[in-house]
């Protein structure tokens, strides 16, 4: 884990945290049409800055005015694929930190063949459940987040386990896509990326653990889980967390 003990890695994520309000990045989102507003509202609420156009003409000039780039392959069609395309090339080109979720790669081969060749450019994030993650070849310098019950966020030998969460989460569509989008706000910090995904999905984790407290089900989780991102401190990370590592 970078040289860092476990509670080290935990003050790293309180401070990221408070970084990312302080420095408040532009993270451009080519998100599925489901989940733009959730995603949107929820980095909002971290205070970064969204923007979401998936227009082929303009994505390019978002990406170049960006922080950091999220991407995320659900809901996907030609033009979809033609700017996502697009995005990722000029956030390689200019060295911009990006995300990829390949929502659903593992119920159509055409989608793993573009996940696959997302992968290629630049020094991506995966992101990814169990079934997505373990089809995609992953290299050991890409960060690869395998989602779960438990997240894990690895590269090369070095993991952090992330046991912070609530089944909630899972009952709302589009939660998964914020959790890419905010890493992408984490890693937009230009910090190491495996501790900055790690930082992320932490924060994100307690936050939705937050949330639950006052959530009766589904419907009012979401709107709990957005007043959570907002308010939560670093003194929640270092009260909640609830990680392990491995250096493999």
């Amino acid at each position: 884990m970078s040289g860092l003990t476990s509670s080290e890695f935990v003050r790293h994520a309180a401070a990221a945290l408070e970084r990312v309000r302080n420095t408040r990045p532009r993270v451009h989102c080519l998100m599925n049409t489901v989940v733009q507003k959730l995603v949107a509202d929820g980095l909002s609420a971290i205070d970064a800055i969204p923007s979401m156009t998936s227009s082929p003409e303009e994505v390019e000039a978002f990406v170049e005015k960006a922080d950091a780039l999220s991407v995320n392959l659900g809901t996907l069609d030609s033009q979809r694929r033609t700017s996502i395309t697009l995005g990722v090339s000029a956030s390689a080109r200019l060295g911009r930190p990006w995300v990829l979720d390949p929502a659903h790669c593992d119920y159509s081969a055409s989608r793993a063949t573009f996940a696959q060749q997302l992968l290629r450019e630049g020094t991506p994030i995966l992101r990814a459940n169990e079934a997505e993650f373990w089809l995609l070849q992953v290299s050991d310098d890409v960060v690869g987040v395998r989602t779960g019950k438990h997240d894990v966020v690895r590269k090369g030998a070095q993991s952090i386990t992330i046991e912070n969460g609530h089944p909630l989460t899972a009952k709302v569509t589009g939660t998964g896509c914020l959790s890419g989008a905010v890493i992408a706000a984490f890693l937009a910090l230009g910090e190491d990326p495996h501790l900055s995904a790690a930082s992320a999905l932490l924060a994100f984790g307690v936050a939705s653990e937050l949330a639950a407290d006052h959530a009766r089900g589904p419907g009012s989780f979401e709107p709990a889980l957005l007043d959570a991102l907002h308010a939560i401190s670093p003194d929640d990370i270092l009260k909640r967390a609830r990680i392990s590592h491995d250096q493999g």
